[in-house]
């Protein structure tokens, strides 16, 4: 995904990437990745993922896509740049 750039007054302040987390998850991190992204509790995104598996399969399915394509953030790599198991 496209960093996304925060401005004030046509001064670039903030680069933020969406990633998975590697603290705040349950299962892959995605929904604490996009809680943190977006700046709002990860429990609204692990409903919504989870309401949408129940009325038709998407969430299920958005949720694995994400987990395949979103890169897990910096501190799930340990110094030797080898992942560390969670």
């Amino acid at each position: 995904m496209l960093p996304r750039r925060a401005t004030v007054g046509g001064m670039n302040t903030e680069t933020r990437t969406l990633t998975r987390s590697s603290i705040d998850r349950k299962l892959g991190g995605v929904a604490g990745g996009l809680g943190a992204y977006f700046g709002v509790d990860p429990v609204l995104f692990r409903v919504g993922f989870a309401v949408a598996t129940l009325l038709s399969g998407a969430g299920a399915f958005a949720y694995l896509a994400l987990l395949a394509f979103v890169k897990p953030d910096d501190q799930a790599t340990a110094a030797s740049g080898t992942p560390v198991a969670a």
